[in-house]
C-alpha cells in the first residue's frame, strides 16, 4: 500500500507532493490510452483500487477513464443456453486506462494494489507507449464508448466490418453516417444479393 503523501519516488528521491505540483504546472504529454497488466482474475479489483486512488488523491486531471473490457454472454449447460448470462472478460489480465503520462501519474498507477505494470514499457525507468488510436477504438466500441473524434476516421465509401451485435462479422461499404444518432448505413451482400442495412457506429471497425 502506498502512503498518499509521504512516500518518495524510488527512482527520483523526490517527494510525491512536490512532484505532483511540478507535473501539474508543466504538462509534457497529451491524454492517451494505456494498457495496465494485473494479477489474473483481479482486473475489477485493480480498476476499483485505481479509481479510489484517483478520487481520494484528486487525480481526475491526470487519470480519466478506467475500463475493464467485459461482454455479457449466455451461460451454457450441456451445449444448451440456460437463460442466464454472465460477464466475460475479453482481455484477461488487463485494464485500459486513459491518462496523461506524467512521472507522477505513472508512479501512482504502477503502485496501485493489484497492478503489476504497464504493457509496452521496456523497463529500466522508461515510460510505456500509448495504445494507437486505431487499436483502442474497437476496444472502446465494444463497451459502447464512442468519442466524437472517432468519426474523423470514417468517410462514405470506406469499407468496414461489424465487430459486435446481430450482424457481427458482416463486411460492407459505408453509404452514409449520421453523427447525431450514430446510425451508419452500409451496403453489404446477403445470400448473393446487394443489400442496404443500418448499424450503429459503435458496432463497426474500419478495414
Amino acid at each position: 500500500m502506498v502512503d498518499n503523501s509521504k512516500t518518495a519516488f524510488s527512482d527520483t528521491n523526490t517527494d510525491i507532493g512536490e512532484e505532483e505540483q511540478g507535473q501539474r504546472e508543466q504538462r509534457l504529454g497529451e491524454k492517451a490510452w494505456y494498457v495496465v497488466s494485473t494479477y489474473s482474475t483481479h482486473e475489477r479489483k485493480a480498476a476499483y483500487n485505481l479509481q479510489k486512488r484517483v478520487e481520494s488523491m484528486g487525480l481526475d486531471d491526470l487519470i480519466f477513464r478506467i475500463v475493464v473490457v467485459e461482454q455479457e454472454v449466455p451461460v451454457m449447460k450441456d451445449g444448451l443456453p440456460t437463460g442466464k448470462t454472465r460477464m466475460k472478460n475479453l482481455y484477461p489480465g488487463y485494464v485500459f486506462v486513459e491518462m496523461i503520462m506524467t512521472d507522477y501519474a505513472w508512479y501512482i498507477v504502477r503502485n496501485t494494489p493489484g497492478v503489476t505494470g504497464f504493457v509496452g514499457s521496456a523497463g529500466k525507468g522508461t515510460k510505456p507507449f500509448p495504445v494507437p488510436r486505431e487499436q483502442i477504438e474497437p476496444v472502446l466500441k465494444r463497451m459502447g464508448m464512442v468519442d466524437e473524434s472517432m468519426y474523423d476516421r470514417y468517410e462514405v465509401g470506406d469499407y468496414i466490418k461489424v465487430i459486435h451485435g446481430t450482424l457481427e462479422g458482416t463486411e460492407g461499404k459505408i453509404l452514409s453516417i449520421n453523427k447525431d444518432t450514430g446510425a451508419v448505413e452500409i451496403e453489404t451482400v446477403f445470400f448473393g444479393r446487394t443489400t442496404r442495412v443500418e448499424v450503429d457506429f459503435s458496432e463497426i471497425e474500419k478495414i
